[in-house]
């Protein structure tokens, strides 16, 4: 393990958590704890989470969401396996899981049978319905888009699409994390843990908010994004004389007047039809036409360079990839090293806030599948031949070298981007 230095913040040190997660969700719930210092030990079952293998837009799951954590690889279907887990949870503060509702029970490793073994224990339970009758569904972050109105909002007329990240899936990762926080905060006054829920759907309820109070503020049915009315008279993509894309807004009367100078365009700053932002969005139907005409003449970097001199909204549209070189990010800190499970180097994106002024990095390296299993065994206080039996005869596993932790600078690799997690279909290897 890589220590943290003197200045890097740790505010959940001593917090230990035991994490039942596959995918995005879950997985993203203990990233977020383990980045603020906790001790996050990731369950999986010994032939290793299968998140780490699948292809495609899930290439990247794996990588983007289990830093500072170590692996603990367990059947805990079998007695010997589930008396371990029984150990861990007595001695653990937060407990994370989400898999299909009734999963955890049925192996006796739920919350009411849990909090009897140690009644501090906060209970994470991240499914993809909260209690009612949608609980017992199979969600996917898709699923829900379609659910709430979010693929709806985010699609053309009559072509409902979903948004291009797992939106709902880590934003349940952080609502579970921040319900975390808060029922250790309570935990301080009370002494006891408590079960807390978060779920997919609900998640994305909340993203369509803003549609739901226009209805109910208009009377009118939200059109899609792509056909909405706008708000301005000027929020738009705009095609430069290179072929480059660039976003633009102008969305204050100050700034269509900024706008006009640049282009030395005082007819327009002067024409009463586009006097006021109201009068800029009931004219959209002739002025883009011009507006893009105009910006045709001109290279992507000299517009960029001109609005950005100028203090007007304006964004590239920028693919992930490029994300690795943006100047921002290098130059900010946002991107932080992490080391592979396979020893290789990649740069990741840590979490957006700063504490007192540092970014959390990443302390560990991705574990490899039970390579901290031999550890947190000692730690829990089985003899080196308990250990032993236990690999011999298949209740855990790791790989050779899991009783001595890696330094978190000997291992790292490419990321790529990922997409929803099966979250809360049950189907997960870990039980």
């Amino acid at each position: 393990m890589q220590d943290a230095s003197p200045a890097t913040p740790m505010p959940l040190k001593g917090i230990r958590v035991v994490e039942f997660s596959h995918m995005v969700m879950g997985p993203t719930c203990g990233m977020v704890l383990g980045d603020l210092g906790a001790d996050v030990i990731k369950v999986e079952p010994v032939g290793g989470d299968a998140t780490r293998g699948l292809l495609g837009t899930g290439a990247g799951f794996f990588r983007a969401f289990n830093r500072n954590k170590r692996s603990l690889a367990v059947d805990v279907t079998r007695p010997e396996g589930r008396e371990l887990i029984l150990r861990l949870a007595a001695r653990a503060d937060v407990l994370t899981e989400n898999f299909k509702p009734g999963r955890m029970r049925r192996i006796g490793l739920d919350y009411a049978t849990l909090s009897r073994l140690n009644p501090a224990l906060v209970y994470v339970s991240l499914k993809g319905f909260l209690s009612g009758p949608y609980a017992g569904r199979t969600a996917l972050d898709e699923v829900v888009q379609m659910m709430a109105g979010l693929a709806y909002m985010t699609g053309p007329p009559g072509q409902p699409l979903r948004a291009g990240a797992s939106v709902n899936d880590i934003m349940g990762g952080v609502f579970g994390a921040l319900a975390a926080l808060a029922a250790l905060y309570e935990r301080k006054g009370t002494g006891r843990g408590q079960e807390v829920q978060g779920a997919l759907f609900e998640n994305c309820v909340l993203l369509a908010a803003q549609h739901m109070q226009q209805f109910a503020v208009t009377g009118v049915a939200p059109d899609p994004m792509p056909a909405r009315v706008s708000a301005w008279g000027i929020y738009d993509v705009f095609a430069a004389r290179d072929g480059v894309q660039i976003f633009l807004a102008v969305v204050s009367d100050s700034q269509w007047r900024i706008f006009c100078d640049v282009f030395g365009r005082h007819d327009l700053a002067e024409d009463a039809r586009l006097a006021t932002n109201n009068d800029r969005v009931l004219a959209r139907d002739w002025l883009l036409p011009l507006l893009r005409e105009m910006m045709q003449g001109f290279d992507a970097d000299y517009l960029a360079a001109a609005f950005e001199r100028h203090g007007l909204p304006f964004a590239p549209i920028v693919k992930p990839q490029a994300l690795f070189d943006d100047p921002h990010l290098l130059a900010s800190g946002g991107l932080g090293d992490l080391v592979t499970e396979h020893g290789e180097h990649t740069r990741v994106p840590l979490l957006p806030i700063a504490m007192a002024g540092q970014r959390l990095p990443a302390r560990r390296a991705l574990p490899a599948t039970g390579e901290h299993t031999a550890e947190i065994l000692r730690e829990l206080g089985y003899l080196d031949s308990q250990i032993a039996r236990l690999f011999d005869e298949g209740v855990v596993a790791g790989p050779a070298h899991a009783s001595t932790p890696r330094d978190a600078g000997d291992a790292g690799d490419a990321s790529e981007e990922g997409e929803e997690g099966e979250e809360a279909d049950g189907a997960g290897p870990v039980l």
